[in-house]
């Protein structure tokens, strides 16, 4: 079994869990970040941590499953930096301003009528980033959906100098997608350096980022649908 081979299985395996306990919103969990019952909750309990509370700009993903992460940024006048679903804009980040939007702003649909996009060099540091995460183990070491967007919108910003060693990385799941099991990680995968269910914050170490984007993972047609990627000056350095 290869590697995305292994990452699939644990995918399937953690949906499969989460629909038999009921623990996931229609239309279910496969091929989904888990829009995870409980996801408010532990929106709260990430909104009462210290690192949430001195963070003043948030990365976030846009997935439904940390849409109330979102909004509560929001309501805590934080300025909230939102992916573009599958990065099809050369400007591949919603700028959800407190000052210039409200909480309803979060929900991407409603970011795409209101919001400005914007380019990495059109950015700020970033304090936290809240990514969605299928499956996650108490190291930090996770799975995402499989399209593998999350991991380039780290490397992008890390590369940028807008992601560092000061930034967080933090995921918001059911207890249900935290695994016992080792997971299978490449060169361009990061790890979380918290977890948040509805129940409880889990630290993990050690930390593992990439230090930019690994071009050698990434097929010319990835490249080509991502237009801040096929216009990235070191396309093709590969």
């Amino acid at each position: 079994m290869n590697i995305d081979e292994a990452k699939q299985a644990v995918r399937r395996r953690v949906w499969t869990a989460l629909d038999e306990a009921g623990a996931v919103a229609p239309p279910g969990a496969a091929g989904h970040i888990p829009s995870f019952v409980g996801a408010e909750e532990a929106a709260r309990q990430l909104a009462r941590l210290p690192v949430w509370q001195t963070a003043r700009v948030v990365k976030a993903n846009p997935d439904r499953a940390q849409l109330p992460v979102r909004e509560v940024a929001l309501r805590d006048g934080k300025l909230v930096y939102m992916a573009v679903p599958a990065m099809a804009n050369p400007r591949p980040f919603y700028q959800l301003d407190p000052t210039q939007v409200g909480p309803e702003a979060a929900d991407s649909k409603q970011a795409a009528a209101v919001a400005p996009v914007v380019a990495p060099d059109e950015m700020q540091p970033v304090d936290l980033v809240v990514c969605g995460t299928v499956a996650v183990n108490r190291s930090g070491a996770r799975i995402g959906k499989g399209a593998g967007y999350s991991d380039i919108e780290v490397a992008l910003l890390t590369e940028a100098g807008l992601v560092g060693p000061q930034t967080t990385i933090v995921t918001t799941v059911h207890q249900l997608q935290v695994i016992d099991e080792d997971i299978p990680e490449t060169e361009h995968d990061f790890r979380v350096d918290l977890i948040v269910t509805p129940e409880a914050v889990i630290e993990c170490r050690p930390r593992r980022r990439p230090a930019g984007i690994v071009w050698e993972h990434l097929s010319p047609e990835k490249i080509a649908a991502i237009p801040v990627l096929a216009r990235h000056p070191r396309r093709g350095k590969r």
